[in-house]
């Protein structure tokens, strides 16, 4: 009951103020991951992104290499925090194949366990 009244309480505070919810901002800083590491935007994938190396990894091949960060302010920062959820995402139920196409897996992907800690 009382998780309900939260939710309802969250939801109508960002309507209110007319802010999108924490699980809209993880699919557009998801839809613009996709846009960097494909070249979709004009932005050097390597300033913002490293990919990882390794020949054998579980899931999609297009994992990023996060570095440890020493400072809170450099965790919050989108090219840390988004990496924990790209790399996640799940090989067999998203196409990479074109942005549209991974928009539509990516509507369709339960992110829940990463909201709770998404926006430091």
């Amino acid at each position: 009951m009382r998780a309900k009244q939260k939710r309802k309480r969250y939801d109508t505070i960002i309507r209110r103020l007319q802010l999108c919810s924490l699980l809209r901002r993880l699919h557009f800083d998801l839809f613009m991951c996709y846009r960097i590491i494909f070249g979709l935007v004009n932005v050097c994938e390597s300033d913002i992104f490293e990919l990882h190396c390794a020949s054998q990894t579980r899931g999609h091949p297009f994992k990023l290499y996060k570095e440890r960060s020493y400072s809170s302010i450099r965790a919050s920062y989108f090219s840390v925090c988004v990496i924990n959820v790209w790399n996640s995402l799940p090989a067999d139920r998203v196409d990479f194949s074109s942005f549209a196409a991974f928009k539509q897996t990516i509507e369709q992907i339960d992110f829940s366990q990463f909201l709770h800690g998404y926006d430091n």
